[in-house]
């Protein structure tokens, strides 16, 4: 049963609008009747009949209401380092998959790409789309957020002050990620860094230390790729607590 991102919630209706509707009438072709799935990010989601298709919205009726146990029960955020070409687009979509609450893209001194003004907001809205397409596609019902693009500084006003942070990191010889999660809260939120194609540098690496109290940990003897790692990473944050099997 296709899937769609609530527009605006009524009693026993909701109703489908902008791409949500052209999708459904153009893409799709569905036609009053038939019956769909809508979630509106509150932890529900709604099947539901279509009752009329007008020009620029689409009326369903409400026939159940449910809370599918589908999210994360560790909010795991992604913060990272910006990266060329569709690596971080393929970081996202993955990232969504598997349970991650969002991800804020940060500039860091190795970075290829730069992104600033209205590149970077388009660039985000891009991304939240790719997000919002991999959040149906794998029936979840809260879409991660993708978060402005940040600098260092700018990483603590995003996050709750409680969020804890972790920082894979190559030059980390004895401290390893799932020894760092057995002393973490999994019911306070999880950041996890990850540099860009050339990695972080020294410096960014004491800095995300001493400011954000970031744990650095290994992920083994191998040199990842950074999209490699982000998934890596997220994948045994979220396996530790047991919200992945």
């Amino acid at each position: 049963m296709h899937r769609f991102k609530i527009s605006e919630l009524g009693r026993n209706v909701f109703w489908l609008q902008g791409p949500e509707r052209d999708h459904l009438v153009r893409v799709l072709r569905l036609t009053p009747g038939d019956e769909i799935i809508g979630f509106d990010n509150s932890g529900a989601e709604y099947k539901a009949i279509i009752n009329a298709i007008g020009e620029h919205s689409v009326t369903c009726g409400i026939l159940e209401q449910d809370y599918p146990e589908v999210e994360a029960r560790t909010q795991a955020y992604l913060v990272a380092g910006l990266s060329k070409g569709e690596k971080m687009e393929w970081v996202i979509q993955k990232g969504t998959e598997l349970g991650m609450a969002g991800l804020i893209p940060l500039r860091t001194k190795r970075a290829v790409m730069k992104l600033e003004g209205s590149k970077a907001k388009d660039r985000v809205d891009r991304w939240q789309k790719i997000c919002g397409e991999a959040a149906k596609q794998s029936h979840r019902v809260r879409e991660p957020k993708i978060l402005q693009v940040a600098d260092w500084k700018e990483l603590k006003d995003q996050l709750p002050p409680t969020t804890q942070w972790i920082i894979p990191y190559e030059n980390e010889k004895t401290k390893t990620l799932q020894t760092v999660l057995k002393e973490f809260n999994p019911q306070e939120p999880i950041a996890i860094l990850i540099g860009p194609e050339g990695g972080f540098e020294e410096s960014e690496v004491l800095w995300a230390q001493e400011n954000l109290q970031a744990q650095s940990v290994s992920l083994g003897p191998r040199i990842l790729r950074a999209e490699t790692a982000a998934i890596a990473a997220l994948t045994l944050v979220l396996g530790h607590y047991g919200d992945l099997g």
